[in-house]
């Protein structure tokens, strides 16, 4: 019978190293595994979201109706989509309107989110955003601010002012109305009120809302189409609306019904001017058509001034 080998002497030391080894062995494998798991779930949550034009129509949906819950803002949005394994967002930027020809305001940025199912996350905004213009456009269709008072503040401020205004209609205009309007008192109607809901935010439209709606180099009268606002563009995007964009919207203070009844009846019952003085303001208001005018905000535009 062969004998047995000794058996080596205990050594604490190389004891110690070889269990280290077997531990950093065993942390760098799970660590290494759960990092696969990761960029694996990342990147089929990814894949998923994404699938078909989903990233596409988010923005085009998310997007738009964030331009008609903040009418006030001028609104950019930034490229689509970053992932997480739950959620898929975008990036806005944001600046209050004024007059045209006033010193610009700077732009903040804030982010749009949906979950993975497709809910959308809290909104920055919107009614918190609290405008002298948002207000203006509460009070389409109110018993505020008549035309007698708006003459007199008008006659009180110095005509080169220029004016951001909201121009409410005693009767809703058609589309080739609306334009026949504008064009006759050389403004620009950017931003529509296709509906009119005293006391609250009305659905409003302008032509640069909806990127892939804007029929940029098709012929045709660009400033004629952009300064009417938009009423084919804003019915093409009300088309792509489907039922499950439904509660989305809520979220926009929005509904299907809503903007499915203010695209297809295509009423105009007023609009922002960034465009006209004072002085235009004051012969505009004398137009029988013209309910009348409430005025958010005035600017001295050097450029006007000029001789």
């Amino acid at each position: 019978m062969p004998e047995m080998p000794d058996l080596p002497d205990f050594d604490p030391k190389r004891t110690r190293r070889a269990v280290r080894r077997g531990l950093f062995r065993t942390v760098a494998i799970v660590l290494a595994v759960l990092a696969l798991l990761a960029v694996a779930a990342t990147e089929g949550s990814s894949l998923v979201q994404t699938r078909g034009d989903r990233e596409q129509r988010m923005q085009a949906v998310l997007g738009t109706a964030f331009q008609i819950y903040n009418p006030a803002y001028a609104v950019t949005i930034g490229s689509c989509c970053q992932t997480t394994p739950v959620s898929m967002s975008f990036e806005v930027a944001a600046r209050p309107l004024g007059p045209v020809g006033a010193w610009p305001v700077g732009s903040e940025s804030y982010t749009l989110s949906q979950d993975f199912f497709g809910r959308v996350g809290r909104l920055p905004l919107g009614h918190t955003a609290n405008t002298r213009l948002s207000q203006s456009l509460f009070d389409l269709g109110t018993t505020l601010t008549t035309k007698d008072e708006v003459r007199a503040v008008l006659a009180r401020l110095p005509a080169d002012l220029s004016a951001l205004a909201v121009v409410e209609f005693e009767q809703p205009l058609g589309e080739a109305e609306l334009k026949a309007f504008v064009k006759q008192y050389g403004t620009c109607a950017e931003r529509v009120a296709y509906e009119r809901r005293p006391g609250s935010l009305p659905i409003t439209w302008g032509f640069d809302y909806w990127a892939d709606g804007m029929e940029l180099g098709k012929g045709g009268d660009m400033t004629d189409d952009a300064c009417g606002g938009g009423l084919p563009q804003f019915r093409k995007w009300t088309g792509l609306l489907r039922d499950h964009d439904n509660a989305n919207l809520r979220s926009f203070d929005l509904s299907l019904d809503r903007l499915r009844k203010a695209a297809s009846a295509g009423l105009a019952y007023g609009y922002v001017d960034q465009l006209s003085s004072v002085r235009e303001l004051r012969e505009l208001i004398k137009d029988p058509k013209v309910r009348t005018i409430r005025l958010a905000g005035v600017a001295f535009d050097l450029d006007r001034a000029r001789p």
